[in-house]
């Protein structure tokens, strides 16, 4: 099956969900301003992405149902020689036919006019909006903004979310995404390496970061999975430190939590080692009980096993290795030192989307991210890895990244 025929397939999916005399509409999203005449760095809406396979701004989806037939198309910005000078290349319709196996190909400047004209009978009930929505209080999407418009211009209609049916889909990855993920698990691992390699006592966590970041650029990514967390000695405790500013001191454990993103699908690695290249006895003590809590939980995995069970068995483990050392004596003791779930999914978006409410299933592909933060003696450890849930059980996708001790030892000493 060509890419193509896979989008056309999933649009195909979410057509038979929908009710006839309906309509799909998907946006692809535009980079919001920034600053003057600058604006972020666009990143595509993910849905759209994964419909359509088209990422490129201001393009939009449109699905018609009628008398169970439906009729597709796609809005996309009309090409302008003179503005591709300042731009570069913009898509035409040979590609987008292409690229999304979508034959009609209109331009986005018509889209107004269009919708009015299929609104005019009267006859459709329904409208599809991709209506994610994570708080109250962000930016409104594209979807959201139509929404209102419909709202004002269209009150008798039904506007339902798509939302929920995409994600459900999108819990299940390909051999292509589940290869995509392998890529950017790959790249993330080089880049891992080379900064393993030149890490030192006295160095600021950002020149650490640098040296991954070096790697990734060498090997084309143009994004990050997330910003990356590069976190010495007490930052180590905070789970989403991105400032990346302190001076690493020598004795100090760093962990790191950084991906790599290709072809939009991410990698989620994350890895703890110590400044000066040795392990402390404290440290590999606390280190190996994360080692095998992490083990303990992927050893869980397979078809069947619900989801949230992962991280009791995670809390089980570590519950019961700090009582050994003495560091905790009851069970509720445990959150001060791990206050964190254990695994999400993984795919399109590093926290990719989805119900976690269920059970264990093949082709999902999940973290393995068990941690300990013990903030008076200024150690933070997190190990993360993606698996992905096979019929038999489960295949680690990053067992290539060494974690355990020696071989990280091993591999910073080459750096020496």
């Amino acid at each position: 099956m060509t890419m193509s025929q896979t989008y056309a397939a999933r649009r195909a999916k979410v057509h038979a969900f929908m009710s006839n005399f309906s309509v799909l509409v998907m946006f692809s999203g535009t980079a919001p301003q920034k600053s003057a005449d600058e604006a972020y760095l666009y990143t595509v809406q993910k849905n759209f992405y994964y419909m359509t396979g088209l990422d490129r701004e201001q393009f939009v989806y449109l699905a018609v149902k009628k008398a169970d037939q439906v009729e597709e198309m796609v809005f996309i910005e009309r090409p302008d020689p003179s503005k591709e000078k300042w731009t570069g290349f913009r898509m035409r319709e040979e590609e987008v036919r292409e690229v999304s196996g979508i034959e009609k190909v209109l331009y986005e400047e018509d889209f107004a006019a269009f919708w009015n004209r299929l609104m005019i009978p009267g006859n459709f009930t329904e409208v599809y909006l991709d209506l994610e929505a994570r708080e109250m209080q962000g930016a409104l999407s594209s979807a959201q903004h139509f929404a209102g418009q419909l709202h004002t211009y269209h009150p008798y209609l039904m506007i339902r979310n798509v939302y929920p049916v995409i994600a459900e889909m999108r819990r299940f990855k390909s051999e292509e995404e589940v290869e995509a993920i392998r890529k950017a698990i790959a790249i993330t691992s080089d880049g891992l390496k080379s900064l393993w390699k030149n890490a030192r006592p006295g160095m600021k966590e950002h020149q650490l970061e640098a040296y991954f970041n070096f790697d990734l650029k060498m090997a084309g990514v143009k994004d990050f999975a997330f910003p990356s967390i590069v976190a010495s000695g007490p930052n180590g405790t905070i789970l989403h430190y991105v400032e990346n500013d302190r001076e690493v001191q020598d004795g100090e454990l760093v962990l790191l939590d950084l991906g790599a993103q290709y072809g939009y699908y991410s990698a989620d690695i994350s890895r703890t080692f110590p400044a000066n290249g040795k392990f402390s006895a404290r440290q590999k003590e606390l280190y190996e009980i994360v080692l095998k809590a992490q083990a303990a939980v992927i050893e869980a995995i397979k078809p069947g096993f619900p989801m949230k069970e992962l991280n009791e068995i995670t809390k089980k483990v570590l519950t019961e290795e700090l009582m050994r050392i003495g560091l905790i004596k009851e069970d509720s003791e445990l959150a001060n030192y791990y206050y964190h779930g254990v695994s999400h999914y993984l795919g399109l978006d590093t926290h990719d989307v989805g119900v976690y409410d269920g059970e264990l299933q093949p082709g999902m592909v999940i973290t393995v991210e068990p941690g300990l933060y013990v903030a008076q003696e200024q150690i933070g450890i997190r190990i993360e890895d993606d698996v992905l849930v096979t019929k038999d059980g489960a295949e680690v996708l990053s067992s290539a990244i060494p974690k355990q001790v020696a071989d990280i030892e091993a591999i910073m000493a080459t750096g020496k």
